[in-house]
């Protein structure tokens, strides 16, 4: 974002000159490392079994015992490199044995935790988007089945239809026609976005945790079902029948015969969460959206990614420090709601760099630096130095952030930084694949600038606009005049 005002102003040619690397903080709220396999045998505290699913043709688990049946099930890369999709309209199970034959115990219901990650393939009613969940009470995971007498014995996790509660119920087979449900909590979840969900249960107390954090306790569990219910297995995504399905995808699911401290469910979380942010089949789902921006033209100077962004001025700082570097200080960080709900809100100040310079703050959840697409940063806004600045729903997982200069090496209007870090693209080349539109001219109108779309050399009219350009953004092709209360086409501009 440079122009002949940023080669001759001499404030502007300070910081396109001494700031040709972008600088970089980073923020991490929770330490992330990548989800271990687990390690053949059994070990002290280790679960009584798990099922991570990279097995996808017998479902075998993690201890290699076979589930007692199956069918219609399905398989995606989505989440921790493998997962289990339960989703169809026609019934779909995937039943395992409590009991194995040589005594082994897979789940206990009096006493014990579980927890597994889950993405919908739907969202909630109450999701920023619009959804309508999964249309039916989509058992999570479920041993026996509700009836109205309390006849038979049932121990579920499940969501509503709309998807708007996760919630915990149980019965036992004493004709009380009740239904205990100890625990509900409020979600709002997306579809494929992945979340830690633990159980904890004993004759003491309850208590669910949505990723990573206490969610709600409850009372101590008093009813469950009996051996009969316990000699059927349980089931994953759907009722003993195949309906009533979760209608998400399934991962490291772990069940214990004791109860997890919240530290060890903490630590799951943290130390799972990283796998599936950096897994690039996640990232559509998973990565952080840019703020809202479009193009500026000062004089001579032309900006295509411009504005405050999502990022909220709180003033001046009490002190102002100048020079050839630039970075983030004074970082603040505070939680704001609870459970999956919950976000972080962090303040900070840029201090260094120059007056009147613009620096562009961008965002990830992965700290990566190389060329690849899938782990694309978020641009957040632009501030100036010597200034407050505030950011609020960013993800409770973790979060970096990082400062770009306004260097543009090639003058198509992204900045080296945004090049490098979102657009991908080569910052000293202003029209990366080539196509006859400059790289800016592409992100501002959404195609792709590191593919080149032939169509683009025929230019009927004559007037410097490839056809499929003019088509792309709303113009005739046939004439030479653009179309009224369009953007006018920026034509790489240089210095």
């Amino acid at each position: 974002m440079k122009t002949t005002i940023g080669r001759n102003n001499p404030s502007w040619k300070i910081a396109t000159t001494l700031f040709r690397a972008f600088v970089v903080t980073g923020l991490l709220f929770y330490t992330q490392r990548l989800l271990a396999q687990p390690a053949p045998g059994k070990l002290p505290f280790s679960p009584l079994d798990s099922w991570s699913f990279y097995d996808n043709i017998n479902w075998t688990s993690d201890w290699g015992y076979a589930p007692a049946s199956f069918t219609n099930l399905n398989f995606s890369m989505l989440g921790n490199g493998a997962s289990l999709v339960v989703d169809t309209n026609v019934p779909a199970w995937l039943q395992y044995r409590v009991y194995e034959a040589d005594g082994t115990t897979n789940l206990t219901v009096d006493a014990g935790s579980v927890t597994f990650w889950f993405a919908p393939s739907w969202s909630s009613a109450n999701d920023t988007n619009g959804g309508f969940g999964p249309q039916e009470y989509g058992r999570l995971l479920e041993v026996g089945g509700y009836t109205p007498d309390s006849s038979f014995g049932w121990w579920s996790i499940y969501t509503d239809d709309v998807g708007e509660n996760l919630c915990f119920s149980a019965q036992t087979n004493d004709l009380s026609s009740s239904v205990a449900t100890y625990l509900s909590v409020p979600i709002c979840w997306t579809t494929n976005y992945f979340h830690f969900i633990a159980l904890t249960y004993s004759a003491t107390n309850t208590a669910l945790y949505l990723d990573g954090v206490l969610a709600t306790n409850g009372p101590p569990l008093t009813v469950y079902p009996g051996p009969d219910v316990l000699a059927n297995g349980f089931f994953v995504g759907s009722d003993s029948n195949g309906v009533l399905q979760a209608h998400g995808l399934f991962n490291s699911l772990r069940t214990y015969n004791y109860v997890l401290s919240t530290n060890a469910i903490q630590s799951q979380f943290t130390s799972g969460i990283g796998a599936y942010v950096i897994n690039p089949f996640n990232i559509a789902y998973m990565s952080m959206p840019s703020a809202p921006s479009g193009p500026s033209s000062l004089t001579n100077f032309y900006r295509a990614i411009t504005g405050s962004g999502n990022l909220q001025s709180l003033g001046a700082a009490s002190t102002c420090i100048t020079g050839s570097n630039v970075w983030i200080t004074n970082i603040v960080v505070s939680a704001t709601g609870s459970g999956t709900n919950m976000t972080m809100t962090v303040t900070f100040t840029i201090e260094g760099g120059a007056d009147g310079a613009l620096y562009d703050v961008f965002a990830n959840s992965i700290l990566d630096f190389s060329g690849n697409t899938n782990v694309a940063w978020a641009w957040m806004g632009q501030g100036y130095h010597c200034n407050i600045y505030m950011l609020t729903n960013l993800p409770n997982t973790a979060c970096f952030l990082i400062l770009g200069t306004p260097q543009d090496s090639d003058g198509d209007g992204l900045t080296d930084a945004y090049e490098k870090l979102v657009s991908k693209t080569d910052p000293n080349n202003a029209d990366t694949d080539g196509d006859g539109i400059s790289d800016s001219d592409e992100v501002l109108n959404h195609t792709d600038p590191l593919t080149a779309n032939p169509g683009w050399k025929l230019d009927t009219d004559n007037d410097g606009l490839p056809d499929a350009y003019e088509t792309t953004v709303g113009w005739n092709p046939n004439s030479a005049e653009a179309a009224p209360g369009l953007p006018a086409y920026s034509k790489n501009p240089v210095p």
